[in-house]
């Protein structure tokens, strides 16, 4: 039985991955800060996690650091998402009978 032809596409170039990869978890992250934020307080927050700080941490600080936190977290599922969809023939050579 024929499956028809084998469509091979080109590699894409590390720029598309990348984008791919780090653009729609930056906005994720975006819209996870101001979800997030708008129940919380960076300056309660400071104050539940680090009780005994001796250095003052703002309200900016605290918007910066979960940012990032929530863009590693959602690109690092952005990736793992790119590693599982890419084909198998790239890596596997063709089966034999």
């Amino acid at each position: 039985m024929d499956d028809g032809p084998i469509i091979e596409h080109p590699p894409r170039s590390w720029t598309q991955r990348l984008g791919a990869i780090l653009w729609p978890s930056f906005f994720a992250a975006g819209v996870m800060t101001m979800v997030f934020f708008a129940f919380v307080d960076p300056l309660d927050l400071r104050d539940i996690s680090f009780p005994d700080l001796d250095h003052e941490i703002g309200r900016g600080i605290g918007y910066t650091i979960c940012f990032f936190m929530f863009w590693a977290a959602t690109a690092s599922s952005s990736l793992f998402t790119w590693i599982l969809l890419r084909p198998a023939s790239r890596f596997n050579g063709p089966l034999k009978d």
